[in-house]
Parts: C-alpha cells; sequence; structure tokens
C-alpha cells in the first residue's frame, strides 16, 4: 500500500511540473513581444497554416510560452470539414504539428 501512494504522488509531482512548464500569454503579452521582434508576426504564422489547409479556416488561436519557447497553436477546420491541431515555434515558424483532431 506505502509503495502504491508513493508511485501515485511521483504521477502527480510530474504532472504538476508539466502543467508549471507551460504558460498562456494574454493578447497584451503577445503584443509586446511581436513589437519586440521576439516573435513572428501572427498573420504571417496564420497563412503558412492556411498553406497546408487551404480554404481553411482557423477557429482558435493560442500563444503559449513552453519550456522557454514561444508555441502557437491553432485550430483549423478545413473546407471538408476536418479539424486539425498545429503548433508551431512562434519566434521561428517552424511547424511543430499537425495533425488531425481527434
Amino acid at each position: 500500500m506505502k509503495r502504491f501512494t508513493t508511485v501515485g504522488m511521483i504521477a502527480v509531482l510530474g504532472l504538476c511540473a508539466g502543467i508549471a512548464n507551460a504558460r498562456d500569454l494574454g493578447p497584451d503579452e503577445a503584443v509586446k513581444l511581436r513589437d519586440a521582434g521576439t516573435i513572428k508576426d501572427f498573420q504571417s504564422l496564420n497563412e503558412s497554416v492556411l498553406k497546408l489547409h487551404p480554404g481553411g479556416r482557423i477557429s482558435e488561436t493560442e500563444l503559449e510560452q513552453e519550456y522557454g519557447k514561444y508555441i502557437y497553436q491553432l485550430e483549423v477546420m478545413d473546407k471538408d470539414g476536418i479539424k486539425w491541431d498545429v503548433e508551431m515555434d512562434a519566434t521561428t515558424g517552424k511547424m511543430l504539428k499537425n495533425h488531425q483532431d481527434d
């Protein structure tokens, strides 16, 4: 029983550590980062995503700071009605993830 409790506590601590390493950034912070040249302009990031999904529509965007990197997350509905989860490095514009949403 004691071993089970210890394993459970380790799992919870690991989950909390992962959550602590990701932080949502508000619109004001995002604008400051863009204006300082730290991250790319959102319009250019959005255009890059829509080139991958022509005729698609972006339904949700979010900027996070994860492990010291700025990650731009988007949800896209393509022209066929398929939802896609997309992540980009907001500093470089590099595509990190582009897969169908479950």
